[in-house]
């Protein structure tokens, strides 16, 4: 499986919030942020942070992508 993080980024776009603006309100690193681009895991304590911070739910900043094979 795979993960994405469009569902963030789209609800950023509504919210209009910036990368550097999400980073500071979550209390996350920059190397999160770098690794939210990639579609790369981070962990759950910064999906919570990060849910608190935007006042939102898991599924709207993350979606779980089937591999195809």
């Amino acid at each position: 499986m795979a993960i994405s993080y469009k569902p963030l980024w789209h609800l950023m776009v509504k919210k209009n919030i910036k990368k550097k603006d999400l980073k500071s309100l979550a209390n996350i690193s920059a190397n999160c942020i770098s690794r939210m681009n990639r579609n790369e895991y981070i962990d759950l304590k910064t999906i919570e942070k990060i849910c608190l911070a935007l006042d939102c739910r898991v599924e709207e900043i993350i979606e779980i992508l089937k591999e195809n094979k």
